[in-house]
């Protein structure tokens, strides 16, 4: 589980491998000077809800991972984190679709 560390140092837990695919796409917001919402569901164990934060070039941003080596990247899971970061309602930590190839059938 990785940390996101925010402004005055609150820690926000994620997934090592969706938090990768958040820093891309945050990274890319802020270099391009875009202020935006990332939102999220409390993870199991913490209080029932979910979290908005708003995140600006000028907020102390700090990313942490607890396996040493990065994760492949999905880039249609970070197109589609791109596209809610770009809307009204900001990032929303969607879940990773992952394309299965159709079963072929034996004939």
């Amino acid at each position: 589980m990785g940390t996101i560390q925010y402004g005055n140092g609150e820690e926000i837990h994620i997934e090592d491998r969706a938090l990768a695919h958040l820093k891309v796409v945050i990274a890319t917001k802020l270099r391009r000077n875009e202020s935006f919402t990332l939102s999220w569901r409390h993870p199991d164990g913490d209080p029932l809800g979910r979290s908005t934060i708003w995140l600006h070039p000028s907020i102390p941003l700090r990313f942490t991972f607890d396996e040493p080596e990065a994760p492949p990247l999905n880039p249609s899971w970070i197109q589609d984190l791109m596209q809610s970061a770009s809307s009204t309602g900001g990032i929303s930590l969607i879940d990773e679709v992952v394309d299965t190839p159709e079963p072929v059938s034996a004939n």
